[in-house]
């Protein structure tokens, strides 16, 4: 059973970045289009970046330019740089496949404040 676990999250300020990274354990992902999805308080869980298995990338308009996905296949790890934060972009950031499994890791925090 594949585990996903999200680190890099902090507290940073507006205009600060980020890179955070989803480790997989139990299955290779290799073969997977893998996403980055956000959360914050009584809101649904939005995808913000996929990246598929050749490396192909989209994202959603609001981080478009600023956050950039990788992914190192031998790591089975994938990355999210985030660049020019906003306090809009506070949220709890998770992995997890696209379209997404029902099994989610913990998150990793992100808050943007001054």
């Amino acid at each position: 059973q594949v585990q996903l676990v999200e680190s890099g999250g902090g507290l940073v300020q507006p205009g600060g970045s980020l890179r955070l990274s989803c480790a997989a354990s139990g299955s290779t992902l290799s073969f997977n289009t893998m996403g980055w999805y956000r959360q914050t308080p009584g809101k649904a869980r939005d995808l913000v970046a996929m990246i598929t298995p050749g490396g192909v990338t989209n994202y959603a308009g609001s981080v478009k330019g600023r956050f950039t996905i990788s992914r190192d296949n031998a790591e089975n790890t994938v990355f999210l740089q985030m660049n020019t934060l906003q306090p809009e972009d506070t949220a709890i950031y998770y992995c997890n496949k696209y379209p997404a499994m029902s099994i989610w890791g913990h998150g990793t925090q992100v808050t943007v404040s001054s």
